[in-house]
């Protein structure tokens, strides 16, 4: 690891004159997060309504033949899943039974890591201390080190001799059935497959690479890599028994067109029934929701803070002023990212869930005139609390 800091200065009409870029920035970054959030309840709101209706629709079928009868419908099966012919990874030579063989290569390269710290100035200017940090790590994509911001002695090859593959099968059976690829594809994953051959390798692989652990190295000493050594692992998603829940298409299945103009099909390894594979998506859609909604409110919070990062700068010609007014300017980008967000989302649901949306404006409403009339009754008491002050002898008694 190493480290290379430099310490740079801005001026006053300089940082000014970027904060107005960032401003606009900022109010960019508010308007799609308001977007983000609006589709986001209409997505949440539609991917409930499939759910529900195919959870009503949803036909059993038995995994010991095609029956003509469903043709259409939104049906759930639980089979295995086998497949013809073994998958192969032709420049290294390794076969195995599954679903799909990923390969993964990886080099030893150099990463920069920029950390900024920046201090106030009298004057309204500021200096900037940048720390640039290189240290050596295993990734799996090739990181150009001409962009570092000191490319010398943290240099990585021009490219990998070897690039990540991923082989699926090309039929997979399903009891009776044939698996789509659009069903296909989200069969990922599975355990490391240990290879103990090169045999069937290419000949740039057999005269570079050596097993290691299960996995192909490339380079001198795996337990001391060099940046450009390559480490190769493989995984096999393997076959076995899956659930499905998808339009019967002849001897394959369809998406299902749902109501909502969305359609429905959901799979998972294992032997699930419907209710169970329901209860998993709606759970799955809640947590998409949620983080959403959050990544909505982090972009409002930001976004109203660059609005107002202007006001700062202005107060930073004296530094503990500028701390004053940053630190207000932060709290009420949060509380006004809370108002919008909660305005927003109750727009959102007025529009897709009217009860439930009239009802979440009313309560922000309520809440709003709450903390106005509590705001007034302690003005009112510190008011009435405040001594008077009697007439001083030098002012003449009030006439009678």
């Amino acid at each position: 690891m190493s480290k290379h800091v430099e310490r740079t200065r801005t001026r006053f009409d300089t940082r000014f004159r970027t904060t107005l870029s960032g401003a606009v920035f900022g109010g960019i970054l508010v308007l799609i997060a308001i977007g983000i959030l609006f589709w986001n309840e209409g997505r949440a709101r539609k991917r409930y309504l499939d759910l529900a209706e195919g959870e009503k629709i949803v036909v059993a079928i038995k995994a010991d033949k095609v029956d003509p009868k469903n043709e259409g419908e939104l049906v759930h099966l639980s089979a295995e899943t086998t497949t013809g012919a073994p998958l192969v990874d032709p420049e290294f030579g390794v076969r195995a039974n599954g679903i799909r063989l990923t390969r993964t290569v990886e080099m030893y390269q150099w990463v920069e890591t920029v950390e900024k710290e920046t201090e106030n100035k009298t004057g309204g200017g500021t200096e900037t201390t940048t720390t640039y940090t290189y240290s050596r790590k295993w990734l799996d994509e090739l990181i150009d080190s001409s962009e570092f911001h000191v490319p010398d002695g943290h240099r990585n090859p021009a490219g990998m001799p070897f690039r990540s593959l991923s082989v699926v099968a090309e039929e997979v059976s399903f009891g009776p059935f044939v698996l789509p690829s659009f069903l296909v594809a989200r069969l990922g994953g599975g355990p490391v497959l240990e290879i103990d051959s090169l045999s069937g390798a290419s000949e740039k692989v057999r005269q570079d690479g050596r097993i290691v652990e299960g996995g192909v190295y490339f380079g001198t000493d795996p337990a001391e890599p060099e940046v450009g050594d390559l480490r190769v692992t493989f995984r096999v998603a393997p076959t076995g028994p899956v659930s499905v829940i998808a339009k019967q298409a002849g001897e394959t299945f369809e998406t299902y067109p749902t109501r909502t103009g969305n359609t429905l099909d959901l799979i998972e390894r294992g032997t699930k029934s419907a209710e169970e594979m329901f209860a998993s998506a709606r759970t799955s859609n809640k947590v998409m929701t949620w983080a959403l909604r959050i990544l909505g409110f982090l972009m409002l919070a930001g976004g109203i803070h660059l609005v107002l990062r202007p006001l700062t700068v202005l107060a930073d010609v004296i530094p503990f002023i500028g701390n004053i007014v940053g630190a207000g300017t932060g709290l009420f980008s949060i509380l006004l990212a809370i108002m919008v967000w909660t305005v927003t989302v109750g727009f959102a649901w007025l529009f897709y869930r009217p009860v439930v949306g009239i009802l979440v404006l009313l309560a922000t409403v309520a809440t709003a005139w709450l903390a106005l009339r509590l705001l007034k009754k302690a003005r009112d008491r510190e008011d009435s609390a405040s001594p008077t002050h009697p007439p001083s002898a030098t002012e003449p008694p009030p006439l009678s």
